[in-house]
C-alpha cells in the first residue's frame, strides 16, 4: 500500500534490477522524491518496467525516475532500445542539411522519450546545453556544436519531440562545463574566464522560454573570476543569475553530490544543505549509499512547498505507449527509420 507525501528534496540510486526491502524503506522517507537509474539497474526492457512499477508504488504522487539516456556514450538502457547518435552528430548534419537536422532531433527526442516512458522513466537529464570547445573529454560530442545558436535550435527540436511523447526535460551543465578539460567527477574544475567570456556558454539559458527547458542542472564547476563556490553551490549563479536575471522559474537539480566536483562543500549533509540553500530543488546522491543513508538520517531541511510543486510539474501527464503499442504506433516507427537513414 502506498503512501501519501510531496515529493522531497533528495533523488537516489538503487542497487541492482530489482528493489530490496531495505531500499523500499528508505524510498519512503520524506526526504526522497526521486530515483535516478543506471546501466546497472537493466537487464531487458520488461525488467525495467517491473522496477519503474515497483518504485512508482512506493508512494503518491510517485516518486519521479530518471536516467542519464542522452544517446552516444551515455545511453543506460541499450538492448531492446533504439541505438541513439551523439548529439554531435545531429550538430555535424546541421551543418550539412538544417532541415533535415532539425526532423532528425525532433525524432531522437520522440523516440527517447516514448522508449522510455514506455519502460516507465519519467524523465531523462537531456539536452547537454554546453558548446564543445573541444577541450573537454567528459563533455566531447555530448554536445550539439560549438556554435550556441546551433545548440539552442537543436535543444529547441529534441525538447519538442520529448514533450511528443509526455516528458519533460533537464538542460545541462549551466553556466557551461564545455570549455574546462577537468572532469567534475575526478576534480575541481576551475574556469577563469569572466561572465563577459561566459556568454557565448550562457546563450542557451537565455532563451529557456523558447527552447521549453523545464529543468536546469549546474555545473560542479568553479567560475573564480565570478565566485569562490561551484556553480551548483552558488547562490550568485542560481539565485542571482539563474532565477533572477533569466527568469528561470523550473526545476533546479544538483548534479551528483557524490563526485569530486561537489567536495568543496564539505561532507554530504554540507553538501546537501549549501546545494538547497544555494537555490536547488533536488540534490543527486548516487553510487554511494552510506552517504545516502546518512543524508536521509541527519539532514533536516526546512519543508519548501514551492520546490515540491516544481518537481511534481515534471511527472508525466500523458499517458504513456506500451511497449506493444509503441512497435505498431506509425509515427514511432517513422521516427526510427530517420534516426537509422542517420548511421548510413
Amino acid at each position: 500500500m502506498s503512501i501519501n507525501l510531496p515529493l522531497g528534496p533528495v533523488m537516489l540510486d538503487v542497487e541492482g534490477p530489482r528493489l530490496t526491502t531495505e531500499e523500499r524503506a528508505l524510498l519512503a522517507h520524506p526526504l526522497v522524491g526521486g530515483v535516478i537509474l543506471f546501466t546497472r539497474n537493466f537487464e531487458s526492457a520488461e525488467q525495467v518496467c517491473a522496477l519503474t512499477a515497483d518504485i512508482h508504488a512506493v508512494r503518491q504522487p510517485p516518486l519521479l525516475v530518471a536516467v542519464d539516456h542522452e544517446g552516444g556514450r551515455v545511453q543506460r538502457f541499450r538492448d531492446g532500445y533504439t541505438r541513439l547518435p551523439a548529439m554531435r552528430q545531429l550538430g555535424d548534419l546541421h551543418e550539412r542539411d538544417a532541415a533535415l537536422a532539425k526532423g532528425t532531433t525532433e525524432a531522437l527526442g520522440f523516440v527517447l522519450a516514448a522508449e522510455l516512458r514506455a519502460s516507465g522513466v519519467d524523465l531523462s537529464f537531456t539536452p547537454v546545453l554546453d558548446l564543445d570547445y573541444g577541450r573537454s573529454t567528459v563533455i566531447g560530442n555530448r554536445a550539439f556544436h560549438r556554435d550556441p545558436a546551433i545548440v539552442t535550435e537543436l535543444a529547441t527540436d529534441l525538447i519538442a519531440g520529448l514533450g511528443r511523447a509526455g516528458m519533460a526535460n533537464a538542460g545541462k551543465h549551466f553556466p557551461g562545463h564545455g570549455y574546462v578539460a577537468a572532469d567534475s567527477h575526478l576534480a575541481v574544475p576551475v574556469d577563469s574566464r569572466t561572465k563577459l567570456e561566459l556568454a557565448e556558454d550562457m546563450a542557451p539559458y537565455r532563451e529557456h522560454q523558447r527552447i521549453g527547458l523545464a529543468a536546469v542542472m549546474p555545473a560542479h564547476v568553479i567560475y573564480d573570476q565570478i565566485d569562490s563556490r561551484p556553480a551548483g553551490f552558488s547562490p550568485y549563479w542560481l539565485k542571482q543569475v539563474l532565477r533572477g536575471e533569466l527568469r528561470f522559474d523550473g526545476v533546479i537539480f544538483s548534479d551528483d553530490l557524490s563526485m569530486e566536483g561537489a567536495s568543496v562543500a564539505g561532507g554530504i549533509v554540507e553538501r546537501a544543505q549549501a546545494a538547497v540553500s544555494a537555490g536547488c530543488d533536488m540534490v543527486l546522491v548516487c553510487n554511494n549509499a552510506p552517504s545516502a543513508r546518512q543524508l536521509l538520517s541527519e539532514w533536516r531541511p526546512e519543508f519548501q512547498a514551492a520546490s515540491a510543486a516544481r518537481l511534481q510539474s515534471l511527472l508525466p501527464t500523458l499517458p504513456a505507449l506500451s511497449w506493444f503499442a509503441l512497435r505498431a504506433d506509425e509515427a514511432y516507427l517513422q521516427a526510427v527509420a530517420m534516426l537509422k537513414s542517420l548511421e548510413g
